[in-house]
């Protein structure tokens, strides 16, 4: 029987709270579980300290995680939740990811101050973002922008913003819900026209291989849908070697046993795409993935990928 509380590694900004404290009481709720049998261990990453650059830049997507998950190894964190867009598709040996809660809404949400839309930003507006999916989607639409690099917290790029820095930004709306926020954007982008990153609005929960114990505990709270949806994703993601220095976009929804997914792939400017769609059973998930991603690399073209680098 637990006597020591179950401690769930986060990092320590309001958003990774929020996901923390989220996925604590879904815990509790399923296992009636007081409060005190979880603790909230919050840990600063490289990702977090370094935020005057491109992730490109200082390594990528694993600088989120890379504290949380040497922790996990050595014992010290039973878990550890994580915005599943910021997760490397290949994780360290020894752990997986066990569990996904339902996933809030996956699309972009456009924040303007000198316009409500971004196709009635004035010519030449400048736009802030840190992704350079976004950066290339807002290329695609409006090749007259000036995108500039805008970092940093939730409440930190809202503050850029204010501040002038810029006439607008991106931010995923799921993040801006969970933080109470859903008033703030000014615009909702249709995932037709500017498609969300692989992965984007759903929360992970990362453990131990073999660790049954975790296991159990986290399978009351997994989403099948949003496990399905997102293992999709993340193959689409692997196949092309997705990483912050690639524009990839990619959705799959559910329905009943059956999953539909799309995605797209950009060159930096945005002026040159391959999308693709793909249809199948939810069983087959990471199949079909990975089957888009061979697709569209194989139609793109080995200089279309040259170009990335």
């Amino acid at each position: 029987m637990q006597t020591k509380p179950f401690r769930i590694g986060t990092r320590g900004s309001p958003l990774a709270l929020a996901q923390a404290y989220e996925t604590r009481d879904r815990l509790m709720a399923a296992h009636d579980l007081p409060e005190e049998m979880f603790e909230i261990v919050v840990l600063s990453t490289k990702g977090d300290r370094i935020t005057d650059r491109a992730l490109s830049e200082i390594g990528g997507k694993g600088l989120f995680t890379e504290e949380l998950e040497s922790q996990l190894l050595s014992g010290e964190l039973d878990i550890a939740v994580h915005s599943s867009k910021d997760m490397p598709t290949v994780l360290p040996r020894g752990l997986h990811l066990s569990a996904f809660l339902p996933r809030e809404d996956m699309r972009d949400a456009f924040i303007g101050r000198t316009a409500p839309k971004l196709l009635e930003l004035p010519q030449g507006a400048v736009v802030g973002s840190a992704s350079l999916r976004r950066q290339a989607l807002i290329r695609r639409l409006r090749p007259d922008l000036n995108v500039i690099i805008f970092r940093g917290q939730v409440e930190t790029r809202l503050r850029k913003l204010e501040e002038g820095q810029a006439d607008a930004t991106l931010l995923a709306f799921a993040g801006l819900k969970r933080l109470g926020m859903d008033s703030v954007p000014t615009e909702i982008l249709d995932p037709k026209d500017f498609p969300p990153a692989p992965a984007q609005g759903a929360i992970c929960v990362e453990s131990r291989i073999g660790d049954t114990r975790m296991d159990d505990l986290l399978l009351s709270i997994n989403d099948m849908p949003t496990y399905d949806a997102v293992t999709c994703e993340r193959a689409f993601l692997a196949a092309l070697d997705g990483s912050c220095r690639t524009p990839i976009a990619g959705y799959a929804t559910c329905d009943s046993e059956e999953l539909h997914f799309y995605g797209l792939i950009l060159t930096p400017d945005g002026q040159t795409s391959h999308g693709v769609e793909i249809s199948g059973a939810r069983k087959d998930a990471e199949a079909l993935g990975r089957k888009a991603g061979e697709d569209v690399r194989a139609r793109a073209g080995s200089n279309f990928f040259d170009g990335w680098s």
